[in-house]
């Protein structure tokens, strides 16, 4: 079954300018009646080094979910985010971002793979005890600019690794926008039939000319969630291109308008967030 995940906290955490709580919270709720399978809204990660989502607490102590079928999704890196996330039923999964690039792993979360092999365990413990789910990303999942080496059976070892600790949502990320058509199909049409008891999805990041071949070739191979974000904002830093955001909703919509998996979203409440969604972020 097809699963979009719409990201409006990746859209958002880069960003200097704070956006404020207020509007979040506004943007928030109107994605939240567009019938999305889940949405990536904040993180329970140190103020210091994400500003932007600091509020995350009080966005959602103010989202209206009494009438969305639609899932929350919150960002953790270790296990003390995870333990405080854990602690709003509300929230139906944790999202921890695991590099199989040694260098960015250190760079973005403070530890080395096998220190975050262990935070894993620790999240996962608690997402069991308290009865989320823990989604796993892949990151640099499609390459690394720092010679780190990068192969299919790399990520293969990876996702086995941590699916052996009952993890079963992985999400293959395109840190910097690598990806390309073949890699995207190498992977997916390795992973997808070797493990048919995971999902798979792609969180990928693309320019403006060449999304349609990235998500083709993610969808013809096998993938089933696509993580996005209205218009395209964000994206990492590191991609060193600011043609490089994140996959577009409205491009990934455009898509599966004409395949048999429909998106399942209400068009009119979409156009309504897509409008919004010019007004809360800096053009």
């Amino acid at each position: 079954m097809l699963q979009l995940i719409e990201c409006p906290r990746d859209a958002m955490q880069g960003l200097r300018e704070f956006i404020p709580t207020d509007q979040k919270v506004a943007y928030i709720n109107k994605l939240l009646g567009v019938g999305f399978h889940s949405i990536d809204f904040g993180s329970f990660v140190s103020a210091k080094a994400i500003p932007q989502m600091r509020d995350t607490r009080e966005v959602l102590e103010r989202l209206d979910l009494g009438a969305t079928r639609t899932k929350l999704l919150a960002i953790v890196a270790n296990e003390r985010g995870a333990g405080e996330a854990a602690l709003h039923p509300e929230i139906s999964y944790l999202g921890y971002p695991f590099s199989i690039s040694e260098t960015f792993q250190l760079r973005n979360t403070n530890a080395t793979i096998a220190e975050s092999v262990e935070r894993v365990k620790a999240v996962q413990d608690i997402c069991l005890s308290k009865g989320k789910e823990l989604v796993i990303y892949i990151s640099m999942g499609f390459g690394n600019p720092y010679g780190d080496v990068w192969n299919v059976d790399i990520v293969q070892h990876w996702v086995d690794t941590l699916a052996k600790l009952g993890i079963t949502i992985f999400a293959l990320s395109d840190t910097i926008g690598v990806s390309n058509p073949r890699t995207i199909e190498y992977l997916f049409k390795k992973l997808v039939p070797e493990y048919p008891q995971l999902v798979i999805g792609a969180h990928l990041h693309t320019e403006p000319t060449n999304w349609r071949e990235k998500i083709e070739a993610a969808y013809m191979s096998g993938c089933r969630r696509f993580d996005s974000a209205m218009r395209g904002f964000g994206g990492c830093p590191m991609a060193k291109d600011d043609l490089t955001g994140n996959m577009a909703t409205e491009h990934v919509i455009s898509y599966f308008s004409d395949k048999p998996e429909k998106p399942g979203i209400d068009f009119e409440r979409f156009n309504e967030a897509l409008v919004m969604c010019g007004e809360v972020f800096p053009h």
